[in-house]
Order: C-alpha cells, then sequence, then structure tokens
C-alpha cells in the first residue's frame, strides 16, 4: 500500500473476514521509543505473545497470519522513515495489507471480523495534507506536508534593486517606487509557486508566514483555490531551519484541527439540544448508527468500552447477549468504539476523532449529527 488515504482506511474496513478472523497489529517501531533493534523485537514479541496465549490450535488462519507479521518485522523495516507499521491479515482469505507511517502509533493488536482501523483513521483525521508558503521581500519558501514529513519544497529568491542613489541620477522617491513594485511582483510570483504547487499535489489546508507589512499583500494575490484554503497565518522566517519549519507547521495544523473539532461538537451540542438531529452518548449512537441515520460521528480519542456485535444482523450494542433484532447469540467485542467506527465508514459517514475536548466528553464521548 502506498502513501495512506481515507478511500483505503474504508477500504481496510469494508473487508470481513468470513470464514475467519482478520488479525490487525499495529507496532511502534518509532527510533525514539526503541532505539535498538533488539527493543523493538521483544516490543513484538510481547504482542504476539498475547494472542498465541489465548488462541486454540485449531486457529490455523490466526496462526498463520502472526507469523507472516513476525516475518515481516524480522525481515527489516527501514527505520529512518517509518515510525509507525500497520499490519492486516486473514490468510484463510489470502488477505494482507502493510501500511508504514511517518508517524508513531500505540502498539496493539486485534483479533476480529474486520480490521482494525480505528488508529489509522485517528492519524488521517489529525495528519491531513497541507501547504505552507513561507515568504518575504526577496525569498519565498513553499512546502506540502503529509503525515507530518515534507513531500514537497520550493524555493525562489528574488534581489530587490539597491535603494540608494548609484550616481545615475535618480531620485530617491524614484527608486523607493522601482524597489516597492519589483517587492510586489516577487509577491505575487510567490503565490504563483504556491498555487502550481498545489495543482501538482493538491491539499486542503494553506498556511501562509510573511512580516505583518506584506501578509495581507500576499493574501491578496493568492489565486482563489488558495484563498479558500487559507486557515492560519503564522510567524516564521523564511531563512528558518528545514526542522523549525516543519515544528511550526505541525503546531499550526494542531490548532488548526482543535478548532475545527470544538466547531463540529458546538454543533452536535445545538442538535441535541434543539432540533433532534444529534444525539449525544454510548447507547443512542449506536442505535442511530444500527439506523443508518449517522452524517457524522464524534469520538474522543481515548474512549473505549467493551459491547456486542450480532454476526448475523450486523447489530452493535452495548448490552447483549442475545440480538434485540433477530434474537441471535452475539459475540461479545473488547472495543464497540471500534465496531461503531468501522460501521460509520462502511456507510460512508464522516469520522471526527476528537482530541481533549472536555465538551464532548461532557456529553458522553461519543455523539453523532444525524441525516434526519
Amino acid at each position: 500500500m502506498g502513501v495512506l488515504d481515507e478511500a483505503d482506511v474504508r477500504a481496510l474496513a469494508g473487508f470481513k473476514g468470513e470464514d475467519a478472523p482478520v488479525t490487525s497489529l499495529y507496532l511502534d517501531v518509532d527510533g525514539a521509543t526503541h532505539v535498538r533493534r533488539a527493543d523493538l523485537l521483544k516490543e513484538l514479541d510481547n504482542l504476539l505473545r498475547s494472542v498465541r496465549t489465548g488462541i486454540a490450535s485449531r486457529d490455523v488462519s490466526i496462526i498463520r497470519d502472526l507469523k507472516r507479521m513476525e516475518d515481516h518485522v524480522r525481515g527489516g523495516i527501514d527505520r529512518s522513515h517509518v515510525r509507525g507499521l500497520a499490519m492486516f491479515s486473514c490468510s484463510a482469505h489470502d488477505f494482507w495489507r502493510v501500511v508504514e507511517l511517518p508517524v508513531a502509533v500505540r502498539s496493539q493488536v486485534v483479533v476480529n471480523h474486520t480490521p482494525a482501523v480505528r488508529q489509522l483513521e485517528s492519524i488521517l483525521d489529525e495528519y491531513e495534507r497541507f501547504g505552507m508558503l513561507l515568504a518575504d521581500r526577496q525569498r519565498a519558501r513553499m512546502f506540502v506536508y503529509e503525515l507530518g514529513e515534507v513531500i514537497e519544497s520550493s524555493e525562489l529568491f528574488e534581489q530587490l534593486p539597491r535603494q540608494e542613489d548609484d550616481g545615475r541620477a535618480i531620485r530617491k522617491d524614484g527608486v523607493k517606487d522601482h524597489v516597492a513594485a519589483h517587492a510586489h511582483a516577487h509577491i505575487k510570483h510567490a503565490a504563483d509557486v504556491a498555487f502550481r504547487v498545489h495543482q501538482q499535489r493538491g491539499f486542503e489546508r494553506f498556511i501562509i508566514s510573511a512580516p505583518d507589512e506584506i501578509a495581507n499583500e500576499l493574501e491578496s494575490v493568492l489565486h482563489p483555490y488558495l484563498k479558500e484554503r487559507l486557515v492560519a497565518r503564522c510567524h516564521v522566517r523564511v531563512d528558518a531551519s528545514s526542522e523549525e519549519i516543519r515544528a511550526a507547521a505541525l503546531q499550526v495544523e494542531a490548532d488548526v484541527e482543535r478548532r475545527r473539532e470544538a466547531s463540529a461538537v458546538a454543533r452536535l451540542r445545538d442538535a441535541v439540544g434543539a432540533d433532534g438531529r444529534g444525539v449525544a452518548g454510548l447507547d443512542g449512537t449506536l442505535r442511530a448508527l444500527v439506523e443508518r441515520r449517522v452524517e457524522m460521528l464524534l469520538v474522543s480519542s481515548s474512549f473505549a468500552a467493551p459491547g456486542w456485535r450480532c454476526g448475523t444482523c450486523g447489530w452493535i450494542g452495548r448490552v447483549g447477549r442475545k440480538c434485540p433484532v433477530d434474537g441471535a447469540e452475539m459475540t461479545a467485542v473488547e472495543d464497540v468504539i471500534e465496531e461503531a467506527i468501522e460501521e460509520a465508514l462502511a456507510q460512508s459517514c464522516e469520522v471526527e476523532i476528537c482530541v481533549g475536548n472536555a465538551d464532548l466528553d461532557v456529553l458522553g464521548q461519543v455523539g453523532a449529527l444525524l441525516r434526519y
């Protein structure tokens, strides 16, 4: 699998293990966490052991899944670029997917009827592709970030003419006008560079960083496509190091994401209290999902709860053991929130995983905006 996108996650969530369950394994391979390869392999062994001790010898597909995952990791991973690894396997159906991520994940192994995609969805939610343009009167630098890493960079430098009278009998106010015109042309060129990069790479969010005296001018000459994607300004010098720029960009992006989450939660709060187009709390949210009424599912990032799933009709809920729809014996699930996210993706709902939002926590840590 190449660069991760929403279509990949939805495709994963849509796979069902009919004859055998799916094994999902997330492994934190970040060198900052596991400096030595031996430390990484020890964590892998602990994860695999936790599953192997709980399965029977007849669970051949799961045994093969774990062996394939172990062989993949022991075969070597380029940890100079990969910080998180996600593997999904169902040997009975010859299903195998590997996702290498430039961001860390929480080490976890899940055996379920579908791939466990909650962590992938959370990463996509947190790290959308975005562009950042830095400019002053002579220099511009354009970056595109995806999953926190630079995937595109461009630079532009245009020397301003000298402002002092150099003996050519040019009045200083004329030189000043010439310099201003040159600076305006440079700012326009910088905006053009940003638009060309957008055409080539595409991004949904855009950030500019420029001194206050030219920031408004820069924004005014942006292409309309960039103006509608502009979400923030920041103040990073155009000659800052690449790492300083990356850190500032990610902080701005995180702030923008928190604001977007807060806006969605505010819509939920108003909908719950006003027109009935919103529901809060686990029971009501799961019921709305089963009834296929959900437009957007909102979940606190740390929220997990046990629950039940009906293998016959797909009903999910907090209380078991008999399915309230068809009376079938249901399967206990360790995290019904994982089930809810997978069901929402299967229904093409928008999923918003919120980080540290106290208002959503008050509403029960989960809720949904409804279609009707």
